[in-house]
């Protein structure tokens, strides 16, 4: 999701949407090395030079590679996933890992048993002369050595520290991981990967081992095919997919199967996006955020700088893995939803000298997500959501401050790396499996039009359509408003088949409308926002077919680090950015501009627990989300923004079921704008 930064003037007219941060991760501390040696095949498999050698063949077979992926071929990869003979050399494998080295016992007459060294010790050099795996030893030949007095009392009180120091170390590392990046889901119980059983590690190519494609790598395996495969559709891999998939499923009784033609335009779309997962966004993650304010990070660029490259691509695939799963898919089909919106980043796809960014490891994640929505017939609207050099400057595009997109010394050369992506993942989202699944192609997340060069940004879309259509692409393409405000657009790239412009609305982005009073908010999400979708939705006055790509029912900025991390709000006057055209020092709620209501504006209730919200709150919460639904259908329909935040209720479709300010059903609303607004006199408006 997005949303501009205090950019104000023509705010009124145009979608004001929100800006988002990046994700980070707790750092970790490296693993101990097991100093004995698996096996000579082990240790040659774990060798810097051949994971060096491998990442630099996957790197050029990524480039040269673009074989269509055929269901026969992805059969035949499934036939191989299904070997049994595999599945026991496997686990034979594991239980070499685990065992311990029995004690030999002593032939003597009075057949004294030796002394069993601990794995601590020997790891510590301790161990005296044992040998043999680790837990155990075998004792050499020779005397047996006899231990005095001392010896016994010394290994007491070795012990005796272990028991006191082992749990306050476990307690000072679970308090050391939760000041900086550890991030709300990195706490999630780890993938059994049971998938490993039915593969060995010697079907990974000595070239594969260790990068990309090689499944022992991966954080998690759930739902994923582990069979190897090198092919590649676009140059991008298909490792992980299966070849069977069904394509009958419906979200809910009220729409069409996956299979069937969605009638856009016609029947609404009721969807919600997946922020914060792929693209990392601080408001939704803080706690991955959780560093000192002199540390600066405060977008994904910064925190995968801070943390190397090895730390960082730990830190997110675990976030990867555990944010969204398969249960998410289906709690958002229980919600009555039917869309999903999944932003994702250009550093899925590949990187570029200079990037700190985790390179694509979240790609295959991208592809399990779809594969979940399709299971629970949920349509998708893939959201290139951050694209070299930042389109907007805001954090969520990966990198906070400048724009370096189509602007500045490099924003050429970003435009055609942002060509390259596409050439790339248009290819891939052509082939058959996708092409019910699939079916909005999004192409830049908010660019900044109001900075950016509108002609160069209208021709680079141009472009950016010709190529995908060229490809394959037959899905709706998505375009964003670039802010440009609604009459603007009337006129501009017309005449293109199955193109849909995307319009991003909140109210608290812009200091004029995060005054109204709350009845004020719900008479313009009612009024204002209708007319302007029924605006843009008409050629005549309009660009024509819009569908509102995000919005949310907060009626403050009070997120924490909604406006960047450690930057303050808008509501209560203390969003110092820095920047004179930007910052606001002076309070914004209602109150501070009609003396209505005692006291400052204060963010206290608005980030209160739900569970303290007064009935008169809850009520205003909900008609507010609903009047937006209305007004948005008026169009082709929404994407709340998002469905699950750590903390940020009025952010979340999740906790906003659970606290009671959502419909049960998002087709089922109480609320449709016919009704009179109540004053919401009981209702403070300065919290």
């Amino acid at each position: 999701m997005a949303r501009p930064r205090g950019d104000s003037a023509a705010a009124l007219k145009v979608s004001k949407s929100h800006h988002r941060a990046t994700d980070s991760g707790a750092k970790r501390k490296p693993s101990h090395e097991v100093r004995e040696k698996r096996g000579a095949r082990a240790s040659a498999s774990r060798s810097p030079e051949k994971e060096k050698r491998s990442h630099n063949r996957n790197s050029a077979t990524s480039q040269t590679s673009s074989n269509v992926l055929s269901i026969d071929s992805l059969a035949k990869l499934n036939a191989e996933n299904e070997k049994t003979g595999h599945g026991g050399h496997y686990e034979e494998k594991q239980k070499e890992k685990v065992a311990t080295g029995r004690i030999a016992k002593d032939r003597g007459k009075h057949r004294k048993k030796k002394r069993v060294v601990s794995g601590a010790i020997l790891e510590e050099g301790r161990g005296g002369r044992a040998r043999g795996r680790r837990g155990g030893y075998v004792p050499t030949e020779g005397p047996r050595r006899k231990y005095g007095r001392r010896f016994w009392i010394m290994v007491g009180v070795i012990i005796l520290l272990l028991i006191i120091l082992i749990p306050v170390g476990v307690v000072l590392a679970r308090k050391k991981s939760g000041s900086g990046g550890s991030g709300g889901s990195s706490g999630a119980a780890k993938p059994s990967n049971s998938e490993l059983g039915s593969i060995s590690q010697e079907d990974i190519p000595p070239s594969a081992k260790g990068g990309i494609l090689d499944p022992f790598t991966w954080y998690d395996t759930k739902d994923f095919n582990v069979t190897y495969t090198e092919v590649l559709v676009g140059g991008l891999p298909v490792m992980g997919l299966k070849s069977k998939y069904d394509d009958t499923t419906k979200a809910n009784e009220f729409v069409p199967a996956l299979n069937e033609r969605w009638p856009y335009g016609t029947l609404p779309i009721r969807g919600v996006n997946i922020g914060g997962w792929l693209s990392i966004e601080p408001f939704i993650t803080p706690s991955l955020f959780n560093y000192q304010p002199n540390m600066n990070i405060v977008d994904e660029y910064t925190l995968c700088e801070h943390l190397g490259a090895s730390e960082a691509a730990q830190t997110l695939e675990k976030h990867y893995a555990s944010f969204v799963t398969e249960q998410t898919f289906a709690d958002i089909k229980a919600a009555g939803l039917d869309h999903v919106r999944i932003p994702f980043s250009y550093w899925a796809v590949t990187t570029y000298p200079g990037d700190p960014y985790v390179p694509k490891i979240s790609w295959r994640y991208l592809l399990r997500g779809i594969e979940w929505a399709r299971k629970h017939g949920l349509r998708v609207n893939l959201d290139l959501h951050g694209v070299p050099g930042s389109q907007n400057g805001w954090n969520h595009s990966g990198r906070q401050g400048s724009i370096g997109w189509l602007n500045g010394t490099d924003g050429a050369l970003n435009g055609q790396r942002s060509l390259d992506i596409h050439n790339q993942l248009s290819t891939f989202f052509a082939q058959d499996r996708y092409k019910n699944v699939v079916t909005i192609y999004g192409l830049v997340n908010e660019p900044k039009m109001t900075l950016l060069p509108v002609t160069e940004v209208l021709a680079w879309t141009t472009n950016a359509i010709q190529l995908v259509r060229k490809n394959g692409i037959r899905q709706t393409i998505a375009f964003g408003d670039g802010f440009l405000g609604i009459p603007n657009w009337q006129g501009k790239l017309q005449g293109i088949e199955n193109l849909v412009m995307d319009a991003h609305q909140y109210v608290i982005f812009n200091v004029d409308q995060i005054a109204f009073t709350h009845q004020n908010k719900l008479k313009f999400a009612c009024s204002g926002w209708t007319a302007q979708m029924v605006q843009s939705s008409n050629p005549a006055t309009g660009f024509g077919p819009t569908f509102c790509g995000e919005w949310s029912q907060a009626d403050t900025d009070c997120a924490q680090f909604l406006n960047n991390v450690n930057v303050g709000s808008r509501w209560t006057g203390t969003m110092n950015t820095q920047d004179p055209k930007t910052q606001v020092l002076s309070p914004t709620c209602p109150s501070a501009k009609t003396g209505r209501g005692a006291g400052s504006c204060s963010c206290a209730e608005a980030n209160a627990a739900p569970a303290s919200y007064s009935p008169v709150y809850k009520q205003f919460l909900q008609m507010f989300a609903e009047a937006q639904m209305v007004s948005f259908e008026q169009g082709w329909g929404w994407f709340y923004w998002t469905w699950e935040t750590e903390k940020a209720v009025q952010w979340s479709w999740k906790l906003g079921l659970k606290a009671g300010i959502l419909p049960r059903k998002a087709y089922a609303r109480e609320f449709n704008c016919t009704q009179d607004i109540p004053t919401f006199e009981d209702l403070p408006e300065n919290y």
